[in-house]
């Protein structure tokens, strides 16, 4: 059996799950931290079949330095992208808390 064939490697830090736009990420965050079953998964995912989601953990399980290293990797980047997002919120973020501020001024203010 060739796991390999089961993914689509776009990029070294972005391998897609064959035939879906799933990322490997996505399925071995489910396993990993969140102790999911594969059927509990497949679930989730409803693109993906129980297969190709105990290939994304065989996967895992024969690769697990590199793989946990690409998890760290993915982990680390969305924790620098939320921090950056809260610094700069997009303009309808602020406006939105504008707003909710003026409706909580004018309740305290009747």
């Amino acid at each position: 059996m060739n796991l390999e064939s089961y993914f689509e490697y776009l990029a070294p830090d972005d391998i897609r799950i064959k035939g879906t736009r799933v990322g490997i990420e996505s399925v071995l965050y489910e396993y990993i931290h969140r102790e999911q079953t594969a059927e509990a998964i497949a679930r989730r995912f409803p693109t993906l079949d129980l297969e190709q989601v105990y290939a994304t953990i065989l996967y895992y399980i024969n690769n697990q330095d590199k793989m946990n290293e690409y998890i760290e990797d993915w982990l680390a980047y969305g924790k620098r992208m939320r921090k950056r997002q809260m610094e700069n919120p997009p303009p309808v973020v602020l406006k939105l808390k504008a707003l909710r501020q003026q409706c909580r001024d004018a309740i305290q203010a009747s």
